[in-house]
């Protein structure tokens, strides 16, 4: 089925494409959340005729992301967690205690744009990516230290 990427779709494309996708991924998921539209002449015509108003919106949060990144890159959140005798973790650190840092720090981050690369799994220094935007990707320092 052929569509037109309102935004950039992971692994689909970028905005304003028109891509081939499987059928139900476009009526189940892209079409119904606003991803894309069904790529007719007149829908053709409308992308077209919407796209200075999309170009600007999207320019627009990408601004906004990019002065997020500019203030997470110089935090450093620290989380202290049960270790055992060989100082490994029970457990790892999440994705939400890294929101929850963030909030406390008065950063506001969704929880999926926050990428630990299989988990923090020892002590010391990591470096946690966070997609902000397609385009915007800030890194934060999150140090994890054994609680007492």
């Amino acid at each position: 089925m052929r569509v037109i990427l309102m935004q950039d779709v992971l692994h689909a494309g970028k905005r304003g494409e028109i891509v081939n996708v499987k059928p139900g991924y476009a009526r189940n998921y892209l079409v119904p959340k606003g991803l894309a539209l069904v790529a007719t002449p007149g829908n053709q015509k409308v992308f077209e005729q919407q796209r200075g108003k999309i170009d600007a919106r999207h320019a627009k949060e990408q601004e906004a992301a990019q002065e997020i990144a500019t203030s997470i890159a110089s935090l450093r959140l620290r989380i202290a967690k049960r270790v055992s005798e060989a100082e490994t973790l029970y457990g790892s650190v999440t994705a939400s205690e890294v929101n929850e840092l963030l909030l406390e720090k008065g950063v506001t981050v969704d929880n999926r744009r926050i990428d630990l690369e299989g988990g923090i799994k020892t002590l010391g220094d990591h470096q946690v990516r966070i997609e902000l935007h397609p385009e915007v990707i800030a890194e934060v320092t999150v140090t994890v230290e054994a609680e007492e």
